[in-house]
């Protein structure tokens, strides 16, 4: 497992070397990057600068050996085996949001800060969107290539407006929230989509939420995503979401390519269902050959959505202040791999952060309706610890694989607040059942799931009741999690429900809300292997159950980077 260094041990092993040395700190900058933060490293007293651009494999592996420091896009690819070997880079700056070009583990595990710039693009890539749904509607493209060719076509080139029609948007963060002021402005109904935004902060933006994009896509003449890719948005939009949408609706995508499934939109286009696709991204890039460029009503561009001159600026400036920061006082911000906690602290609470951490991740997957509030107490022994860190353990788990930015302790209370949800901590140093308790409330506007852990030793969370129901299960794999009324039959249904499609169920637990029998109970089962969707749809059929999820933890040990992991 990659060891994390901690915020203090970077400050003193940088402070440490330098002292030893006596050298400044040289920084190589690896891909093209704006004149705006070549400056201000030139300007930074005591540290050296270097652009070599373009550079691959050997020479790029040799080259780094030269450096404590590097700032690069996503042009440069850097893999474990061009950080092989290397004792001197000490931190990665990436301009930009994404870091899918470095292989964190690797840099983690030789202690090197991976840092980058999440807000430097917002305004760029959300005008982009716009431009293409206005260049798409209005056939600029084509129009101006008639004019090339030497052609006067203007019957040919009917347009549509933006105003008076309605915009559908998933995903709310920083970019898709520009994008909704916007579209707005230019008198467009606004409909979105996102796990994590509250109806009181739909409001405050004055935008109608829905609880699932297939809920709003019937609704909308233009779709825009602006999500992560992960395997829950992977072809988030595919055939029979195409189908859902109304007959011309026009799609968008300058998020992630691979949400939109490229063959369903080719199909939508070819039937006449789909009246535009416009996009930035696509599955593989560079993308020189596709089926839908030069198809009509497809408007395609190589990924500019940050290519502005002040996205570039922004986010070359904030690059540079990281690495300065960094080598200047060894402070490290904005990082995707490092943990910001001091060793004795993430030694002291690391068994609760996962507890913590853990809850999370489960509580996000029993409800896909948007919370509203959030609400953590601590009961017993760990009521006395710094509760403010592990309620942002909480947090990012729970939002650890919604967001479009990567989710750790540092910003996850704030990605909450963005989206209107209030995160409520509640302290009791009185001791119960167990010794410590932690228990976590997700509240949305039709019910409340609930769920408490504690921690078993030094570094085995357990899941000690769910909705009111005292059990004890693991926080560790696949797990299926129910809820059912407590006659006799019910678990030997569900076992042999996945007995017959060959899941081994690993361990189960099952408790019940009150003393008597044939009220409410919940169980859960740690299966060895993901059930098919078949499985699950028969286990729902039960008269007796009322609700099920498959539920995917970290395994046993596993720890996101900000913990150690």
């Amino acid at each position: 497992m990659a060891r994390v260094i901690s915020r203090q041990e970077a400050t003193n092993h940088t402070t440490q070397r330098y002292k030893a040395t006596k050298t400044m700190p040289r920084i190589i900058v690896l891909d093209n990057l704006s004149q705006d933060g070549l400056d201000l490293l030139e300007s930074a007293g005591g540290i050296e600068h270097e652009v070599r651009i373009g550079l691959g494999g050997d020479d790029l592996r040799d080259a780094l050996l030269e450096f404590d420091g590097a700032i690069c896009r996503s042009g440069v690819k850097i893999t474990a085996e061009v950080l092989e070997g290397n004792t001197r880079l000490r931190a990665i700056a990436r301009a930009g949001v994404g870091t899918d070009n470095i292989d964190k583990e690797a840099a983690t595990r030789r202690g090197i800060v991976v840092m980058n710039t999440p807000g430097g693009n917002t305004v760029s890539t959300a005008e982009h969107a716009l431009a293409l749904m206005l260049g798409m509607s209005r056939n600029v493209a084509p129009a101006n290539q008639s004019l090339v060719e030497g052609r006067w076509d203007r019957k040919k080139f009917m347009g549509a407006q933006l105003a008076g029609k309605t915009l559908g948007i998933i995903g709310l963060g920083r970019i898709g929230q520009a994008v909704a002021t916007r579209a707005q402005a230019m008198e467009m109904k606004v409909l979105a989509y996102d796990p994590f935004l509250s109806g009181t902060r739909a409001n405050e933006l004055g935008i109608q939420k829905f609880d699932s994009p297939r809920e709003m896509l019937p609704s909308v003449d233009y779709l825009t995503v602006h999500t992560p890719l992960t395997d829950e948005t992977r072809n988030l939009i595919g055939p029979a979401e195409v189908k859902m949408l109304k007959k011309g609706a026009r799609l968008v995508n300058c998020a992630r390519g691979g949400i939109y499934d490229e063959a369903a939109l080719l199909e939508g286009l070819r039937s006449g269902h789909l009246g535009g696709v416009a996009l930035d991204v696509y599955p593989k890039e560079p993308c020189t050959d596709s089926p839908l460029f030069g198809m009509p009503g497809v408007l395609c561009t190589p990924h500019l959505g940050a290519s502005t001159q002040e996205a570039q600026t922004n986010v070359a400036v904030d690059a540079a202040e990281l690495l300065i920061d960094f080598f200047a006082t060894g402070a490290i911000r904005q990082s995707v791999n490092i943990s910001p906690l001091d060793p004795k602290t993430l030694a002291d609470l690391r068994g609760y952060l996962n507890v913590a951490y853990r809850l999370g991740v489960l509580l996000s997957q029993m409800d896909r309706r948007s919370p509203t509030a959030c609400h953590v107490s601590y009961t017993g022994e760990v009521a006395k610890k710094d509760t403010r860190l592990l309620s942002a353990a909480f947090a990012a788990g729970l939002l650890e694989h919604a967001m479009e930015a990567d989710v750790n302790i540092v910003n996850a209370e704030i990605l909450l607040r963005e989206r209107g949800i209030e995160l409520v901590e509640q302290r009791s140093s009185d001791v119960g059942e167990f010794n410590s308790l932690i228990t976590a409330k997700v509240i949305t506007e039709a019910r409340t799931s609930s769920a408490s852990g504690t921690l078993f030793g030094h570094n085995m969370p357990r899941l000690v009741e769910k909705g009111g129901c005292p059990l004890e299960s693991v926080l560790n794999g696949i797990l299926m999690v129910f809820s059912h009324r407590d006659t006799p039959g019910v678990i030997g249904k569900v076992g042999g429900i996945f007995g017959a499609h060959r899941v081994n169920i690993a361990s189960m637990s099952v408790g019940r809300a009150a003393d008597a029998p044939g009220g409410e109970a919940v169980g859960v089962l740690s299966l060895d292997s993901h059930p098919p969707a078949e499985a699950l749809a028969e286990v729902l059929a039960m008269d007796e159950i009322e609700r099920a999820s498959i539920v995917k933890l970290p395994k046993a040990g596993e720890v996101p980077a900000w913990m150690g992991g």
